[in-house]
């Protein structure tokens, strides 16, 4: 039915489609990869170690299908009390995500009861006080996946070009210089 979805509707002009797969490297995350073309994985995690494991799966899973990861979301990372930063979960977890696969970018998420509160009433936090910590950070994140997207197209567009003093098609590889 996504599948269905996604190719029969009709979308209009869009600059992004952001969909939301569930964890993991089942089915749903195959069939998506092999049918419709994705641009670009935004890998979600949490700041546990054992996170760590599933994430690198979903990142392999990515790689093999020719999907990038642009940017890792650590949600929970920390709360604030008084200016001070606690972190329940652990620290590192995301930041070794982005070292061991070179992801360029983390994101992290604070515990925010208010951001919970919100979605259930309908108004999302980045609302109702778009210059907070979680709209900052939501910001962050979209500034820097729509940076990743353009290089991945300005290095699409580049890879193929038509050379008029030899009259023919020079395609560079990716890791061509």
């Amino acid at each position: 039915l996504i599948e269905q979805m996604l190719l029969t509707s009709d979308w209009g002009d869009l600059d992004y489609l952001i969909l939301d797969m569930p964890p993991g490297t089942g089915d749903i995350q195959l069939t998506l990869c092999q049918s419709v073309p994705i641009s670009a994985a935004v890998i979600v995690t949490t700041p546990q170690k054992l996170a760590f494991i599933d994430v690198a799966k979903g990142i392999r899973m990515f790689a093999m299908l020719k999907v990038p990861s642009v940017a890792v979301v650590e949600n929970m990372s920390y709360f604030e009390v008084d200016g001070t930063k606690h972190f329940p979960f652990g620290t590192g977890s995301g930041q070794r995500i982005t070292d061991s696969y070179g992801i360029p970018n983390l994101v992290q998420m604070p515990i925010t009861p208010e951001l919970s509160a919100a979605g259930d009433g309908g108004r999302p936090l980045v609302i109702q006080d778009p210059t907070g910590d979680v709209a900052q950070r939501y910001s962050e994140l979209g500034v820097a996946v729509v940076q990743e997207v353009s290089k991945l197209r300005q290095a699409r567009s580049d890879s193929v070009v038509y050379d008029e003093a030899y009259k023919c098609i020079i395609v560079r590889s990716p890791d061509s210089p």
